[in-house]
């Protein structure tokens, strides 16, 4: 058991990390949204799928920078490129279908559901871009730092970082539609959609971290 929590903890010095504080301002600005801009589970889970493609366009541009494979690395990155843009993309289609249509309301048997236009409107209306930017700046700040500031791409392969947004996001997804579906049935609380952030928040953490374990 105490294992288990030492594994859980997240130690003081990693708040310092400035790719850590900028994941978790990051992760304010949906806060802000629900206490402020009346934002409820279809915003948040949109979000956080769109943050999904914004993984996975930045794996790729890890693949395409990365030089830990000197034998043939073209050729491979030829072809695992796009063997993970259709893998991955099917992967985030379906969750995106399953996010559209149980908390969207999209595909309903009336004429009360939504329609795809409504997401421009959400977009704006309810100021989502501006979360959405905020997740493009803070995974870019990431790659810039991380990824090519300390070195990252020297000896991340290929094959490492076809698997590695999977560790991320399977979690996410399991804690965002579980998360979801409580809020949902106890009727979009407040309380509710800031608890799902923060442990959102929490994962986020975690597998940063454990991506860039060797990251003072």
């Amino acid at each position: 058991m105490s294992s288990l929590l030492q594994r859980l903890k997240i130690a003081s010095t990693d708040f310092k990390k400035f790719s850590v504080i900028v994941l978790i301002l990051t992760n304010l600005l949906p806060i802000y949204g629900v206490l402020f801009w009346e934002w409820r589970v279809f915003p948040i889970l949109l979000l956080f799928w769109m943050e999904n493609i914004i993984i996975g366009v930045s794996n790729v541009f890890k693949m395409l920078f990365s030089t830990a494979d000197n034998t043939k690395r073209w050729q491979a990155k030829a072809s695992m490129i796009p063997f993970f843009c259709v893998h991955y993309g099917l992967f985030t289609l379906v969750h995106g279908i399953f996010v559209f249509v149980v908390f969207g309301g999209f595909i309903e048997q009336d004429d009360t559901g939504r329609t795809f236009s409504d997401i421009s409107s959400i977009l704006v209306d309810q100021q989502l871009w501006l979360a959405v930017l905020a997740l493009v700046i803070s995974h870019t700040i990431s790659f810039i730092v991380n990824y090519i500031g300390k070195g990252e791409y020297k000896w991340s392969t290929l094959s490492q970082l076809m698997g590695q947004p999977y560790s991320r996001v399977v979690v996410l997804h399991l804690t965002i539609i579980f998360g979801g579906f409580l809020v949902t049935l106890f009727g979009s609380p407040v309380v509710g959609l800031i608890l799902l952030i923060a442990f959102k928040t929490y994962i986020d953490i975690k597998t940063h971290l454990n991506q860039h374990v060797s990251i003072v």
